[in-house]
């Protein structure tokens, strides 16, 4: 059974990945994924040259600020980068799902609802936080201010909004016994496969 796991800025989804690394389920990390193919495939380098001109890449390395300056502030650009990158991440983790011999395998990713990705996946795991915790979370953690927050929140949907569409909900604030719910979660899943 594929699960997408996800969850907006801050929430934790990277830390419940590792939990169930560490209970034995293969994770696959789509940003990860993503990152290594614009850095690696020729033709997505040449693709994305294509559309965003040289700059995109300085001495065959991928030039983020420039790339993050187009598409943050054009969605048409953004939308652009996502279809050229997420079909191929995709293909990379049908491959990583079909060489698992795990009863659960999951992917890790940002976005999954706001580019409809989720629809692909057997059910979805959703990691929820207060939105002050998911702020000060990003704050320490990249070193930024709490505007630049609150912008990179803006591209993706409110809490309540992926709840409506999530099948199970791990919620990781900072009192939150987090292990205890994943536990939890990881056992309906494993009865929901077997009923399925």
């Amino acid at each position: 059974m594929t699960i997408g796991l996800t969850g907006g800025i801050g929430s934790g989804k990277s830390t419940v990945a590792k939990v169930l690394e560490s209970m034995g389920y293969p994770v696959f990390y789509s940003d990860k994924v993503g990152k290594e193919l614009m850095a690696n495939d020729r033709q997505l380098q040449a693709d994305i040259v294509a559309h965003f001109g040289e700059q995109a890449f300085d001495k065959g390395v991928l030039n983020r600020a420039y790339l993050a300056g187009k598409i943050f502030t054009n969605p048409k650009d953004k939308e652009h980068l996502n279809q050229l990158i997420h079909p191929r991440v995709r293909a990379k983790f049908t491959e990583f799902a079909n060489a698992s011999t795990s009863k659960l395998v999951f992917n890790e990713a940002a976005i999954l609802f706001e580019t409809e990705a989720y629809k692909a996946f057997d059910g979805i795991l959703l990691v929820t936080a207060p939105e002050e915790t998911r702020i000060e979370r990003v704050m320490k953690r990249d070193q930024c201010s709490r505007e630049d927050v609150i912008n990179r929140m803006k591209n993706q949907w409110k809490d309540d909004r992926k709840i409506a569409l999530a099948n199970w909900v791990i919620q990781n604030g900072d009192t939150d016994k987090v292990l205890t719910q994943i536990e939890s979660v990881v056992e309906s899943m494993l009865n929901y496969s077997t009923s399925s």
